[in-house]
């Protein structure tokens, strides 16, 4: 499953261009990142400000976190992930 702040507005529309097959769920009060360390101080072009920070979380199906990437390479994620998934 995905997590984000966007709304759910915003989500379908995601899920609609890219057909994704699994489910985003809206974060929009930042709860669920601040409960998993996912939310804190960014920088962008020298200013720095709250928000979501990129991490993924492999989590088995008895609710243990078997990795957390907290480097998240768009280009590279989706084979390190599915490498570490097979470990």
């Amino acid at each position: 499953m995905g997590i984000s702040a966007d709304d759910e507005k915003s989500h379908r529309k995601f899920i609609s261009k890219y057909n994704l097959t699994f489910t985003l769920l809206a974060d929009t009060d930042h709860a669920i990142a601040d409960a998993y360390g996912s939310y804190g101080d960014k920088q962008f072009m020298g200013k720095t400000y709250p928000g979501v920070l990129r991490k993924t979380f492999l989590i088995d199906e008895s609710g243990k976190i078997k990795k957390i990437f907290d480097q998240v390479k768009i280009d590279e994620h989706a084979e390190e992930v599915l490498e570490a998934f097979g470990e």
